[in-house]
């Protein structure tokens, strides 16, 4: 039988009708159905080892018409056209004797065992580097060859990354693949390339003393080639055989290959996914089927005060819905929002949650800031409209010391008010970091004197007194900012000492780290301010005690506006108790003669 390059038959003689069923009419110009598919690998390997001329002879099966399988011995050779190119195959088969049959089923049988025993090992290694080095090992043992190696195809390059037999420093070469024997066979489509004389010279495998043949096939990832194995003859020449285990090892070596790239990616996207979860700002813990913790990442260490080795393998310590945000607090007070979703494929539950305590707290802060300034508000205009209207139905009727005191209660009422909106405006200003203060020298001493005599009004049950020594410095800040201070600290200090008292005001410059300031003290005799409060008066809607707020009434602006105004000018305020009890508020300013 004769087969042109397209493995059509082009010589069908009698004896082949006899042995396999077929008329000549029927299989001119067919490709014959004889291969077995197992075997197919085989014949390709045969038809590639005699493109060179080289006949050879070997054992095997083939199909007949029937189905039947016979066993045959080839005797396969090129033809050649009168250039000598290859212009097909020619094979003459004879029927195999029991004897011959059963020594080559027996070698492959045994070729076969260790293949499977190699495949195992290959497959059950997840290190790229340990699978291809076994690869090529493999390969020696199995056909034979002096030497073997693996090389990648990098874009336009091959790089030997795998190799037994041959030098070490070898490994990492790069050669161009188009003029390589990877770049002829990936051109030619075919799936086994074999070279030999002058084109051993390819990569440079030439470094393998007395190398004759070079074998090599693709190995695949997927759909596209990841790869070449070759297989180097310098004692002995490939057979078909070696050349179906070349062909049949590269196919699983690209197998294996595959296995470990996705094993790989599985562990990069693990590492990605473990990296984004531990960085994150929120909590986020993963709850198994049965309700317990199987992941708690740092964050969820840090809003619960729960860490990894007690969270595991424990529920939860909060509330949680699925599908929903549930809002819930932890013993320790910090407030979350849970946020669950559950995972259909494996049934866990994935839980984000998030620490809202502060805007927990800004929230009753601004819901306690509006039912404060509604009785704020409520109470001057309840005034101002009753006094009005009474003026209104009976101006004739009231005597002039009546109308007087209508209308001053109507003026201090709408000062209240004029007071009450302008701490609003700063405190909206101050808590936007908005506070602007122009700087400049002025007479403090002088401002303090103008502004306590002013106070004394306030009330007839406290005592004003202001000390101001002779030759203050000047100050170095805004005079009408350090005016509304001072006017807030003096308000305070007659609001909170509600029996009356001494309210005292002196100033004087400042020693050792305040050297550079002058330091304004204003103390009372009320009620104080405990020492848990005493940076809390400073913050927004807060008024020490909080069952003084109805008691003194205010929203809880003045401090914290007399603190951002002072450290905008470049100051501070801080409160302390007093000697003689009561509080004492301290404003530092700049001086205008500090370096």
């Amino acid at each position: 039988m004769a087969v042109d390059l397209g493995l059509r038959v082009i010589l069908w003689n009698p004896a082949a009708e006899r042995l396999f069923g077929w008329t000549e009419a029927e299989m001119l110009g067919r490709v014959p159905g004889l291969v077995p598919d197992e075997l197919k690998a085989e014949r390709n390997a045969v038809l590639e080892r005699v493109r060179d001329g080289v006949p050879i002879s070997f054992s095997t099966r083939r199909l007949t018409r029937s189905g039947r399988q016979v066993d045959v011995r080839v005797d396969a050779n090129a033809l050649h056209d009168e250039d000598g190119e290859v212009i097909g195959w020619v094979g003459v088969y004879h029927q195999h004797g029991e004897a011959g049959l059963n020594q080559a089923v027996a070698e492959k049988a045994r070729l076969v065992r260790r293949l499977n025993d190699i495949l195992g090992d290959l497959n059950a290694e997840l290190e790229l580097e340990v699978v291809l080095d076994r690869i090529t090992g493999a390969l020696i043992e199995l056909t034979g060859a002096d030497a073997a190696g693996f090389v990648s195809i990098d874009g336009d390059k091959l790089t030997l990354v795998a190799a037994h037999g041959l030098p070490p420093h070898m490994l990492g070469t790069q050669v161009e693949l188009r003029s390589s024997l990877v770049g002829e066979i990936l051109s030619s489509g075919r799936s086994v390339l074999l070279a030999s004389g002058e084109r051993v010279d390819d990569l440079i495998w030439q470094e393998l003393e007395g190398l004759h043949t070079v074998a090599l096939t693709l190995a695949n990832l997927g759909n596209r080639p990841y790869g070449a194995l070759y297989a180097l003859f310098a004692e002995r020449p490939a057979g078909p055989t070696e050349l179906e285990l070349l062909e049949l090892l590269a196919g699983h070596a690209g197998v294996a290959v595959g296995n470990v790239v996705a094993y790989q990616e599985v562990v990069r996207q693990r590492a990605h996914e473990r990296a984004v979860i531990d960085s994150s700002a929120d909590g986020i813990a993963v709850v198994d089927a049965n309700g317990l913790v199987c992941q708690w990442n740092p964050a969820a260490t840090r809003i619960t005060g729960l860490d990894h080795m007690h969270a595991i393998g424990e529920p939860p310590p909060f509330e949680f819905e699925i599908g929903g945000t549930v809002t819930c607090q932890l013993p320790s007070g910090t407030w979350i929002d849970v946020l669950c979703a559950k995972i259909e494929e494996t049934g866990e539950l994935v839980l984000d949650f998030r620490d809202i305590t502060a805007a927990k707290e800004l929230e009753e802060a601004k819901d306690l800031f509006l039912a404060t300034t509604s009785h704020e508000l409520r109470t001057p205009i309840t005034v101002v409209r009753g006094f009005a209207e009474t003026l209104v139905n009976r101006w004739e009727e009231l005597p002039d010391a009546q109308r007087r005191q209508a209308i001053g209660m109507i003026a201090e009422r709408a000062r209240s008010l004029g007071r009450l909106v302008e701490h609003l405006l700063l405190g909206s200003r101050a808590g936007a970091d908005d506070v602007a203060v122009a700087v400049e020298e002025f007479d403090l001493g002088a401002l303090l004197l103008r502004i306590v005599p002013a106070f004394t009004a306030l009330s007839e049950l406290h005592r004003l007194e202001g000390d101001v020594p002779d030759g203050l410095p000047d100050a170095r800040a805004d005079p009408m900012a350090t005016d509304v201070i001072i006017g807030q600290l003096l308000e305070n200090a007659v609001k909170y000492s509600p029996d009356g008292g001494l309210v005292r005001v002196t100033v004087a410059p400042g020693r050792d780290a305040l050297a550079g300031h002058l330091i304004v003290t204003v103390d009372d005799e009320g009620i104080g301010i405990p020492e848990a409060d005493r940076e809390r008066v400073f913050e927004r809607f807060v008024q020490g005690e909080t069952g003084d707020r109805r008691r003194f009434g205010g929203v809880g602006l003045g401090l914290f506006i007399v603190k951002r105004l002072a450290t905008a000018q470049g100051g501070d305020v801080l409160a302390e108790a007093a000697p003689g009890g009561g509080a004492r508020l301290r404003l530092m300013i700049p001086r205008a003669d500090a370096g």
